[in-house]
C-alpha cells in the first residue's frame, strides 16, 4: 500500500472539508436531483415496462419487521424524529459514499445497545456472508481513520439509519444505511424486498494494522471479474475491454470523474441513460454464462437465501442480454473497472484513485463497487408503484360496488 497522507492538508481531509466547494455543490445538486420526478436508470431514455412484478414471495420477513420495530422503540423521541421518513420520501435518494451521512438517525451517538438494534435490522436482511461484508466496511473506515489521525471524520459507527415508512406485515416499508463507502438499501412489502442501491467501497480494502487488522473486503468480487474476463477468447475480449488502462490520461474526460472514478451509476445519478456496451451474454458460451453468473452471485448473494435465489432467477431471465464492459489489465497486478448491465441489475467495480491515501492513480487498495436495478425498480419504486397502483383500483372496486 502507498504512503499515508495525514494531518489538515491531507488530500481527503481537505476533501471533506471542501474547502473548494465542490462537494457541498454536489450535496446541493443532489438535494435539487432528489425532488426530480423519479425514473430510474435506463438504456435508452425510457423505462422498459414488465420487468418487476409483485409476486410476494422470498424469506420470511417477520424478524426483519420485528427488529426493525424493536429499533424504533430502543430510540429516544429525538432520535426517531431523526430515522423515520414516510415511504416515498425523497430521502431516499440523498445519498453520497463521500460523505458523513447529511441526515437520519446517527450510529455514531447512539448507544451499544441501539447500535446493536439497527444492526439487527442490517442482519435480518442479508446472509451471514452479506452481513460481514457491511460490518468490515464499516470497520475498514476506522482502519482509514487511524491511517490518517482523523476518526472523528472516519470511524467504524460514523453511519446514520432510516426507516421509511411504519414496519408493517402487508404495507410497504423499508430501511437504509448510509455513510463513507456504504450504503445499504432496503424496500420491503410482505415477504418481498428489493436491496438496491447498494455501495460497498474500502480504503484501504484490507487492515494491514490497528484495531480490525486482518479484516478485508471485495477480494471475491474482484476475483469473480478476473475468472470471467480470462475465460473470454481473444475475439471476445476485444469487444468487451474499451480501454487497457483506467489511468486518467488514458480515458477520455467523460469516461472518469473526480469523485467517481470511472463508475456512471453512483451517487445522484438516478436517472441516468447508460446505454448497454461491450459484450452480450449472447455471445458468451455456457461455460462463459456461468462465469458470468457467478460473478452477479457475488453481489446478489449479500442478501438474504430466499431473496437472493428469487433475484437470481429474474437476471438469468435476461443473461442473453446481460452485457459486460472491462477497462484495464486482467493479470494479477492489474487495475481495473468492470459493468455488468441488464435491464434488471447494474453492477460496477472499481479501482479508485487515492483520496486519503497518497497514490493519484487507481490501486487495488482502494475499491468502490455499487449494485443497482435499472428500469425504475431502485428502492423498490417500481414495486411500490404496482401495490399502490393495486390498492387504488381495490378502493375504487370497493366505492363502485
Amino acid at each position: 500500500m502507498r504512503e499515508r497522507w495525514s494531518g489538515p492538508d491531507a488530500p481527503g481531509i481537505a476533501m471533506l472539508r471542501d474547502r473548494d466547494g465542490f462537494f457541498q455543490r454536489a450535496l446541493e445538486n443532489a438535494g435539487a436531483r432528489a425532488t426530480e420526478p423519479f425514473k430510474g436508470i435506463t438504456a435508452h431514455g425510457e423505462v422498459e415496462p414488465d420487468l418487476f412484478s409483485l409476486h410476494g414471495r422470498g424469506a420470511d420477513t417477520s424478524h426483519l419487521r420485528s427488529s426493525a420495530s424493536e429499533f424504533l422503540n430502543a430510540l429516544a423521541e429525538d432520535q426517531r424524529h431523526d430515522a423515520l421518513r414516510p415511504v416515498d420520501s425523497p430521502d431516499w435518494q440523498r445519498w453520497s459514499n463521500a460523505f458523513e451521512a447529511p441526515h437520519g438517525a446517527s450510529l455514531l451517538t447512539m448507544t451499544d445497545d441501539q447500535r446493536q438494534a439497527a444492526l439487527a435490522i442490517v442482519s435480518a436482511s442479508l446472509s451471514d456472508s452479506g452481513f460481514q461484508t457491511i460490518r468490515d466496511t464499516m470497520r475498514l473506515n476506522e482502519t482509514l481513520g487511524e491511517l490518517v489521525g482523523n476518526i472523528e471524520l472516519l470511524g467504524e459507527w460514523n453511519y446514520a439509519m432510516h426507516i421509511y415508512g411504519s414496519p408493517s406485515q402487508d404495507k410497504p416499508w423499508g430501511w437504509q444505511i448510509h455513510g463513507h463507502h456504504l450504503i445499504a438499501s432496503c424496500l420491503v412489502l410482505g415477504n418481498q424486498i428489493v436491496m438496491t442501491p447498494t455501495f460497498i467501497g474500502a480504503e484501504p480494502t484490507m487492515a494491514d494494522t490497528g484495531k480490525f487488522a486482518g479484516t478485508s473486503i471485495l477480494g471475491p468480487e474482484e476475483a469473480a471479474g478476473l475468472d470471467l474476463i480470462r475465460s473470454l477468447s481473444p475475439g471476445q475480449q476485444q469487444r468487451a475491454i474499451l480501454f487497457d488502462s483506467i489511468r486518467w490520461q488514458d480515458l477520455p474526460p467523460e469516461r472518469v470523474h473526480r469523485a467517481d472514478g470511472r463508475h456512471q451509476g453512483g451517487a445522484f445519478k438516478d436517472n441516468l441513460v447508460l446505454p448497454y456496451e461491450g459484450l452480450p451474454g449472447s455471445n458468451l458460451s455456457k461455460e462463459q454464462r456461468l462465469l458470468l453468473l457467478a460473478l452477479i452471485e457475488t453481489y446478489v448473494n449479500r442478501m438474504s437465501f430466499g431473496h437472493a435465489s428469487i433475484r437470481m432467477d429474474e437476471i438469468r431471465n435476461h443473461i442473453d442480454r446481460t452485457f459486460l464492459v472491462w477497462m484495464g489489465g486482467h493479470d494479477e497486478q492489474s487495475v481495473f473497472y468492470y459493468r455488468v448491465h441488464s435491464p434488471v441489475i447494474l453492477i460496477e467495480f472499481d479501482h479508485h484513485h487515492g483520496v486519503f491515501l497518497d497514490n493519484d492513480e487507481p490501486e487495488k487498495f482502494h475499491t468502490h463497487t455499487i449494485m443497482r436495478t435499472p428500469n425504475g425498480n431502485d428502492y423498490g419504486r417500481d414495486i411500490l408503484r404496482q401495490h399502490l397502483a393495486k390498492e387504488h383500483a381495490t378502493d375504487l372496486g370497493t366505492i363502485n360496488q
